[in-house]
Order: C-alpha cells, then structure tokens, then sequence
C-alpha cells in the first residue's frame, strides 16, 4: 500500500471520508516526508507547519459532525510564493521584499480555505516568476525529484517538485509563459493553465497582468479537476475574472475520447525538439487514436512569432508592475543621497540580474519612440497568433503538442545563455499570448526522465482538456511512476 504522502488527491479524500485516516495523520506525514527530503529538494521557500496542523484538526472536527465542506477538505496543499496567505511571508523569491507579510488572502487562497484545505507551507521560484528553471530565486535553486543535479522547471519549481517528491498532495503555481506547464513537465506531474479570467488573480503578485493565470499541480487529471473547481470563478475584486459558469469538471470525466478530434500544430514540433520527447509525443497520439480519438494535423502559421512577441509584452508588463518596488511604502532600502540615488540603490541591489534585465527590455520597448515599433506592433501579432487558435478549434475539439523541447537540464546548464533559457517555453508561451487553457499529462521518459504531453483547449473549456487527460491516464500508468527519492541521514 502507498505511502500517505503518495496518494493522490482523490484517494486521500475517498480514505478520510470511509474514516481510514485523519487529516491530522496525512498531514503528519507529508509534513514529515518534507522533513525528511527537502532538504535535497528545496522546494520550499517556508513551511506553515502549525497553520496546517490546526487547519488539519478543524477538518477532522468537520468530518465527525458531519460537516466536512468538500472533496479537499483536509487535503494537504503548498501556495507558489507570489500568491498571498494571509500571515505568511510573500516573497516572490526576491530580496527586494524578502519580509512583505501580506495582511489578506489571495482569493484563490481564499476559496481554497473555505474548501477546508490544508496549507503546507511556500514553495520556492524564480524571481517575480522570471524564469524557466527556478534557478532565478534569490534564495536557493530548487532541485529536480527524478534527478536532484538537474532544475525542476520554473517559474513554478518549488510547486511541481514538492508534488512529485510527495511533499505535498498538490500545490497552486502560477503560469505567465509556461510556468505551471513546463515544470509539470519536467517534474513527471499534472499541471494545468486555465483560461485567462477563469481564476481571480487579486492577491497574485503581477509580472504580466495580461498573460498571468493561476492554476493547480497534482499528480492526476481528476485532481486537478477538483482544485480548479475550488477556486474557479468571477471576483468582485478582479475586473478581469470572467463571470462564466464554473461546471462541476470532475462530474465531466467519463474516460471517453471516441470522437474526440485532436488536432496536432504541426509547428510544435520545433526543430531542437529532443528525439526522445517527440517520440513519447508521437506515443501518446498513438494511444488517443487507438481508443477512438481523429488525429487531425492543423497548422498555427504565426507561432515562429510567439517567442519575440512575448519578450516584448511580458517585459513591458514587468516594467509597469514591478515600478512599486521602490523601497519607499514596503520591501528593503537602501539608504542614499537622494530620493534617485535610494531608487536606484535599491532596485539595483534588491532585484537579480534575471528581472532587472526584463524590466530593460520592457522599459525600452515601452519608451517614446520606440511603443509604436515595439510594442504596439507585438499587440498586432498576438492578434494574429489567437486567430490562429480560433481558425484551428473550428476542425478540433482540442490541441496536442509536446511541452518543452527538452527533459529537465543540469542545473546551471542554461543560466549564462538567457535565449537558450528563454527557447525552453518556445512550446507553452502561445498559449499565454492568445489566452487559452493547457493541461499537461505525463507521457513517458527520454533518458530516464520525464517527459509531458500538453493540451491546448478553447477558451472557458477546461472540460474538455481535464477529460482527455484523464482518460488518456486511465489508459497508461505514467502518473503513477513516484521519484526513487530517499529520506536525508
């Protein structure tokens, strides 16, 4: 029998409700596995050990008068650190505000403590999200459960390796590029991306406003599924959490595709794409039409300008979001001879060399002379680039794709090479410039490492994405493969 850190979410919770456990006891022990492998993993920035005991106990007091409030009720999760918890230190990896106690939830985390669960504690990321490895935070890089001499995936790290190395039963992230999605990846986990507007982001610290979702790891589809139901919806507090129903995702999971048409963009199969990644990819499709789903090839002519495209909007986001940081209301200062002279002694000594060179670029691209060449014209393509989807989900029901070029790399491999870095979510950033959902299933593993297959579905369709990848892990057994991770002596 599995380990209690190791079983999903669903079997946590079919357990406590047939009373076999407590929340108490599974907390207990994932609190425990992370005492015994994070020290190797690093995936947390802060563990809330005595809030997720006392959550713990009060699902347990809920369940026994009967009162248990839904399916995560007393299920152990970890919040990325650039969403709020109400009295725990927000830091966004960075030392700029290394001691911002945040005095409310975000409203993600909100409705993940009305759902009854149960918060485990920080995880690590790059800074202000900037990143594809987790190498970028300020702190410490955070190291990958299948292979501890190779990065996780970022910005989302500290997330995706606290799932897989069972240091937690899920987690919230945050995806702006591909940040939930490509270390899900990496990781050998579940991630999900949903539509832009389908989750509040108030409480999220921004890096691109335009392009920054929230969205829930696990080791399953069903899981997933259950996390996004929580916290899902409009907000009076975000303009642009959309008021679409939320439809009760698990409900929708019948481990059917027949029919199911999937197109296959032949533009994601880039060139650089590892052998052994575009053949679990290949594998994966195989598998869908063997169980009655169409293959069809479809083509998104404008993605060769997805990547120029986001390195010009989601710095020129950064440059306006990231202005507050002046050491004046909140964050460090550094002490100087003027008001200039502080500004630029603490944001040159409080953000790294990662964000200070986005702020530049957008910065530049967003400076008199330049918005109309720049800027203005990246807006154009993007238009571009979602029309394409559009012209696309009228043949299909959904997109595949593989979700990065690469396995998990060796940790310091890319950090001297910002466009190699950047090349890494070549595969997941369209989908953050037109606004669409993605899922990510593992799939396989190349060189003994993980590999993810991703799914790119319509707008406010999370449905149908969370329906294929949970019938496509009914039909293979990747998900269930656990990190040959040994306790620390």
């Amino acid at each position: 029998m599995a380990e209690l850190y190791e079983l999903t979410i669903t079997e946590a919770r079919r357990r406590l409700d047939a009373g076999d456990i407590t929340s108490v006891q599974l907390t207990e022990a994932v609190l425990e596995r992370i005492a015994a492998v994070d020290s190797q993993v690093r995936a947390y920035l802060a563990i809330s050990d005595d809030l997720a005991m006392r959550q713990a106990r009060a699902a347990d007091a809920r369940r026994r008068a009967g009162n248990a409030t839904g399916p995560l009720d007393g299920i152990p999760l970890a919040i990325k650190d650039v969403i709020n918890v109400q009295g725990l230190t927000t830091t966004c990896g960075s030392k700029i505000i290394e001691n911002f106690v945040p005095p409310y939830d975000s409203t993600a985390v909100a409705r993940l403590k009305d759902a009854g669960a149960v918060l485990l504690g920080k995880t690590n990321c790059d800074e202000f999200a900037m990143g594809s490895s987790t190498e970028r935070s300020a702190f410490f890089v955070t190291h990958n459960p299948w292979d501890l001499e190779r990065v996780p995936g970022g910005s989302s790290g500290g997330s995706a390796a606290a799932v897989a190395a069972g240091a937690a039963l899920g987690a919230l992230g945050t995806d702006t590029g591909g940040s939930i999605r490509q270390p899900a990846s990496l990781c050998g986990v579940t991630g999900l991306k949903p539509t832009y507007g389908r989750v509040s982001r108030y409480g999220l610290v921004a890096f691109g406003s335009s392009l920054d979702q929230i969205g829930p790891f696990a080791w399953t589809a069903q899981d997933c599924a259950l996390i996004l139901g929580a916290i899902a919806g409009a907000d009076p507090h975000d303009s642009t959490a959309a008021p679409q129903p939320v439809p009760d995702y698990v409900a929708g999971l019948n481990g059917d595709v027949r029919g199911l048409r999937v197109g296959v963009p032949k533009e994601y199969f880039v060139e650089g794409l590892e052998a052994g990644v575009e053949a679990a990819v290949r594998d994966a499709l195989e598998l869908l039409r063997a169980n009655g789903a169409e293959i069809v090839d479809v083509s998104l002519p404008h993605t060769k300008y997805a990547l120029p495209v986001y390195y010009i909007i989601a710095p020129a986001e950064a440059s306006a979001n990231l202005a507050r940081y002046d050491g004046v209301r909140y964050g460090v200062k550094q002490a100087g001879d003027s008001y200039w002279d502080e500004l630029e002694r603490t944001r040159g000594s409080g953000f790294g060399a990662e964000v200070r060179r986005r702020i530049m670029l957008g910065t530049y691209a967003l400076s008199a002379g330049y918005y109309d060449a720049y800027y203005k014209r990246a807006q154009q393509v993007r238009t571009l680039i979602r029309r394409d989807f559009e012209q696309a989900f009228a043949q299909v029901d959904i997109l595949a794709a593989p979700t990065s070029p690469t396995v998990a790399f060796k940790i310091g491999e890319k950090t001297d090479d910002p466009l190699a870095m950047y090349l890494e979510d070549v595969c997941t950033l369209p989908i953050n410039l037109a606004g669409m959902p993605g899922l990510v299933v593992p799939c396989g593993f190349s060189a003994g490492l993980p590999v993810g297959l991703q799914l790119i579905g319509r707008p406010f369709d999370e449905g149908t994405l969370l329906r294929a990848g949970d019938a496509y892990q009914r039909l293979t057994d990747w998900h269930t493969r656990r990190p040959a991770l040994t306790a620390s002596t």
